[in-house]
């Protein structure tokens, strides 16, 4: 057998082992590949979810900063990612591959959807001037739950992402362990068929294999970069809220101290420095009690810092009325404050947010108004005119005051929703006198005091002669009259006994058989009776007042 005969099985069962170790070598290959491509699409998945909620965070951070300050440039952030969540979370779901991460997904969606309810119901009610009503509903923590529940479901998302992650890392290492040693074996045997023909393979399978191993590191350089990318976007975003929030702190109305899980103060906004008299650098690392020193404004004693109370129950605590802050300078004002604790993203409480506010002013004007009240009602309390108030529509009595309660005997709240006719009855029997606008008292009355005469009915139903004036005033949009009554029994009669005296008087010197004449201390005559008129020949009409 010639010798190329012999190598010939040689050759063939070498190019078979050959052939078959290149097979196993392109289907390692083969994996390798679909290997890379799955960490690559694992990646982009991980990327797009951490893009997802930052955008959904920034567009919070921009809603609660326009909410807290009716500032519209907070509305840019939210306006710059809201239209892009929708299109984000639909990449994530087209993205996903894994059925659990499609089933956290699937309750995501509802979760995104209310959350964005969420804020656009709180921007338009503070676009709406319900700016108490929009930061009660973010204070309420709707908005936060929905906010934790989702960043869960995108950890779990994540989790399962990364679990798929390292198992696809650990086939990745197998599948080059295994490409590795075939393409060894391959050696081996191209070694022991021709040294020559071993080292080309050899050569060219290690430069293939370097070539195969120097693009995977360039693939592998490239995802590291692209999420040192995106780490340092998740970072400037993160620089960006805290900016924001710093903002945020700065520009609200009322004072602000943050601590930590120990009661010590992290952090101050200018209002607290200010009630104060500390600034953050003196106060930051100081226990609240030293920098928030309140007293009760009565007995002067220290009260209770409510920061404690929120650290160890988890819930936000008010503080009493009546409570003095001392400043550092010894300055006093009267406060208003709530706590309330922070919690981390397990819930876990590692600190605590005190808000108060100056309310020296409030607690002045309130004073004021009690005791303009007190006045008014002392004045109405003690004048001897009655006084009412009733509603214009209707006629109906709002207000009575005492004295006209004794005026017609009845109680307050026996005339209370009853109608003014039953008063003044005129005002069912003359149409012309329906309205209220008819008794208003005339400008030359109200300048001498009087207003127009009616007849008042008591509760025994005895009728008695009233002067009556109406003014017109206007309470929270609503119409009403305030009617002044004074009994002018006492007038009217003493205008009799006057009427009939000087009728009585008239009659004796007009039937006198002298003449009277009678002068002012001017001369000017005031009476001229029938005597004097035959005796001169005027008449009293002719000389009177001459």
């Amino acid at each position: 057998m010639k010798p190329i005969n012999r190598w010939i099985p040689w050759c063939i069962a070498i190019a078979t082992l050959v052939a078959m170790g290149a097979v196993a070598a392109f289907q390692s290959l083969s994996r390798l590949e679909s290997a890379v491509a799955e960490r690559r699409q694992t990646y982009a998945v991980l990327a797009l979810a951490d893009d997802l909620l930052v955008a959904v965070v920034d567009a919070e951070s921009g809603t609660r900063g326009f909410v807290l300050t009716g500032n519209e440039l907070f509305l840019q952030t939210y306006q710059a990612n809201i239209g892009s969540i929708a299109s984000q979370f639909k990449d994530l779901q087209t993205q996903t591959q894994l059925h659990e991460s499609q089933a956290s997904l699937a309750l995501v969606e509802p979760l995104i959807s209310a959350k964005l309810a969420h804020m656009a119901n709180s921007i338009a009610l503070r676009r709406n001037q319900q700016a108490t009503t929009s930061v009660a509903t973010i204070a309420g923590g709707d908005g936060m739950r929905l906010m934790d529940a989702i960043r869960s479901h995108i950890r779990n998302f994540d989790q399962v992402e990364r679990a798929t992650l390292a198992a696809r890392e650990v086939d990745l290492q197998s599948t080059l362990r295994r490409m590795f040693l075939v393409l060894v074996a391959a050696s081996v045997f191209s070694l022991a068929a021709a040294a020559a023909f071993a080292a080309f393979v050899r050569k060219q399978a290690g430069l293939h294999l370097k070539d195969r191993l120097h693009e995977e590191t360039r693939h592998l350089l490239e995802l590291q970069r692209d999420s040192q990318i995106a780490l340092e976007k998740a970072n400037l975003a993160l620089l960006v809220r805290e900016e924001m929030l710093a903002v945020t702190l700065n520009s609200i109305g009322d004072a602000v101290i943050a601590t930590d899980a120990s009661a010590c103060v992290t952090s101050l906004n200018p209002v607290a420095e200010r009630l104060t008299g500390w600034t953050q650098a003196e106060a930051k690392g100081r226990p609240v009690a030293e920098v928030f020193h309140i007293i009760n404004k009565e007995t002067r004693d220290s009260a209770t810092i409510p920061v404690a109370a929120a650290l160890e129950s988890g819930a936000v605590q008010g503080l009493a009325n009546h409570t003095v802050l001392i400043a550092r300078d010894g300055r006093e004002c009267d406060i208003a404050d709530s706590c309330a604790p922070i919690r981390d993203r397990t819930q876990a409480v590692v600190g605590a947010v005190l808000v108060f506010r100056d309310v020296s002013r409030e607690y002045a004007v309130q004073q004021a108004l009690r005791d303009g009240a007190a006045l008014v009602q002392t004045i109405l309390s003690t004048v001897v005119d009655g006084i009412i108030t009733l509603h214009a529509a209707g006629g109906r009595i709002e207000t009575v005051n005492p004295a006209a309660e004794r005026m017609f005997g009845y109680t307050g709240d026996e005339l209370r929703g009853q109608n003014f006719s039953l008063l003044v009855p005129e005002l069912d029997q003359d149409q012309r006198n329906g309205s209220l606008e008819y008794y208003s008292a005339s400008d030359e009355a109200r300048a001498s005091g009087l207003g127009r005469e009616v007849l008042g009915r008591r509760k025994d139903g005895s009728s008695f002669p009233l002067e009556i004036a109406v003014s017109e005033m206007w309470l929270a949009g609503e119409r009403y009259f305030t009617g002044i009554l004074r009994d002018i029994t006492a007038r009217r009669q003493a205008e009799e006994a006057l009427l009939k005296a000087g009728a009585l008087q008239s009659a004796i010197f007009n039937s006198a058989n002298f003449s009277s004449i009678a002068t002012d201390a001017r001369g000017v005559i005031q009476i001229f009776n029938v005597g004097a008129e035959r005796m001169l020949g005027y008449t009293a009409t002719e000389v009177m007042n001459k």
